[in-house]
């Protein structure tokens, strides 16, 4: 049974994402490893509320601010060849990769 490689992508920019899932969907075509994904987890959507004015005087007036977490899942099989390449890539600032060997 071959080893399959679970990478998990994190990151608050949707494009910069894209951009990296694209690079290991070339990397698996190149090595000719099967690949199933990206597939697009739940956004999470982290709100906070806060008061407009510093002193509290003054109508109630809110500043609502919100910051997206996008989330993608790849599976590929695990040879040496493709994870030497992958380890090359260059991950944009603001992108988490983490990289999980399972069988």
């Amino acid at each position: 049974m071959a080893q399959k490689a679970r990478i998990s992508l994190v990151s608050t920019d949707a494009k910069k994402l894209d951009e990296v899932c694209s690079q290991i969907k070339m990397i698996a075509e190149r090595t000719g490893v099967e690949m199933s994904g990206p597939i697009p987890l739940p956004t999470k959507h982290l709100k906070v509320p806060c008061r407009k004015s510093p002193d509290g005087e003054g109508t109630e007036t809110w500043d609502h601010w919100e910051m997206r977490i996008h989330k993608r899942l790849i599976d590929l099989d695990a040879s040496d060849r493709a994870l030497r390449q992958l380890m090359r890539i260059q991950v944009p600032d603001g992108v988490n990769i983490e990289i999980v060997l399972r069988s």
